[in-house]
């Protein structure tokens, strides 16, 4: 009968209840120790760890001699073969070496039994099936948490999310038609869960976090770089990730029809850049002027806004509008408009904040709105754009 494997991927893939890859262990019973064989396995342990291949540097000759190797038969022996197949190229030969071996061995507690099913994921990447692959990494990780292969095993499934992201597709039939970015984004998730405030998991969460900005997912970029900032305060990728975040808000903003509130945000980060980095701020331009630049596409956003009242004849909602604008963003050119636009209709203009009613001046220490959900009322996020709407 043959087993049906479950995909290795998606947050709640672990959980899933369904049938286990053929070879899994994971969630099987294992027999109990008794008290004499944990005492025999505990001490026989280290003298068969001790049994692999170690080789010292002649100096007379420059070469690499072999000191000591383990005996043939032992399970030292065959790992130790796998690994030599590895190197010479022959991953079939170790894959099926170390497939029989784990047959054999999968459901007890050898010591080898981690360093196994990692060469077999080895092998099998070796022969272009990372994703078969991925089921002996993560018996590793899963299973595995304190073996001396875990860190390797979870760099190793580091190295295929990469593969993914970077454009590599899953096969399907033999033929790789299938899109595996969600995979590698999975497996960089998995890594920052697994080992929190590593450096593999630092890395893992830069490098998601650069993904979505390199394919305009702007907003799980800007997420994932706020993420970083807070989780890796010393990281050496710090400035990169403020800077990324800076750029991913600026962008998030679609023009004066659209919500205008990341660019409040981005302003607030530009601040906080130019107070840890001054010199570097001064070179890329994060500076007064980029700010002064966000400052006219924000009035803009208003003064759209107003206009669209005002063509729907609410000239109260309108009036408020341009009110605020001119105490707001003040020498912009939405803010000129806005107020010639006051004087033609007969409307009292602002000269400072303190001119202002006390209901206007509370209504302006609030955020800016966010698009309302009655169609009467002018939207403000890309998800209902209208014709003819600001």
């Amino acid at each position: 009968m043959v087993q049906e494997r479950p995909a290795p991927h998606g947050l709640v893939a672990a959980a899933r209840d369904g049938p286990a890859p053929i070879g899994y262990a994971g969630d099987m019973p294992r027999p109990p120790l008794r008290a004499p064989m944990l005492a025999a396995l505990l001490t026989l342990a280290p003298a068969t760890l001790a049994q692999q291949t170690t080789y010292e540097l002649d100096p007379d000759q420059g070469v690499w001699v072999e000191t000591a190797s383990p005996e043939p038969g032992t399970d030292a022996w065959t790992i130790a073969d796998a690994r030599k197949a590895l190197a010479a190229g022959e991953a079939g030969r170790a894959e099926r070496t170390l497939t029989k071996w784990l047959e054999t061995y999968s459901r007890t507690d050898n010591p080898f039994l981690a360093e196994a099913y990692m060469l077999r994921g080895d092998a099998r990447v070796a022969r272009g099936n990372e994703y078969n692959a991925l089921y002996d990494y993560e018996t590793v990780a899963k299973d595995f948490a304190s073996a001396d292969v875990f860190l390797p095993t979870l760099e190793r499934e580091m190295r295929v999310a990469r593969m993914y992201l970077n454009g590599l597709r899953k096969k399907f039939l033999g033929i790789r038609l299938e899109d595996g970015s969600s995979i590698g984004i999975e497996l960089l998730m998995r890594t920052q869960e697994r080992a929190p405030g590593s450096q593999i998991a630092e890395t893992a969460a830069i490098e998601l976090a650069d993904y979505f900005y390199r394919v305009r997912e702007l907003e799980l970029a800007a997420e994932m770089y706020s993420i970083f900032i807070v989780n890796y305060p010393q990281s050496d990728h710090r400035m990169h990730a403020m800077l990324r975040q800076i750029y991913a808000n600026v962008a998030r903003f679609k023009g004066p029809r659209y919500d205008s509130s990341t660019l409040v945000e981005a302003r607030a980060l530009i601040r906080q850049f130019e107070g840890e980095y001054p010199e570097q701020a001064e070179q890329l331009g994060i500076t007064d002027a980029l700010i002064a630049r966000l400052d006219e596409s924000a009035a803009a956003q208003m003064l759209a806004s107003a206009d669209w009242y005002l063509r729907r004849g609410d000239e109260v909602s309108a009036r408020f509008i341009l009110q605020r604008l001119v105490v707001r963003h003040d020498g912009t050119v939405a803010a000129a408009r806005a107020a010639d636009s006051l004087a033609e209709h007969d409307w009292p203009t602002p000269a400072r904040p303190n001119a202002l009613p006390p209901d206007l001046l509370n209504a302006m220490q609030r955020p800016e709105s966010s698009a309302p959900a009655d169609a009467s009322e002018p939207p403000t996020t890309p998800e209902q754009p209208s014709e003819g709407r600001p």
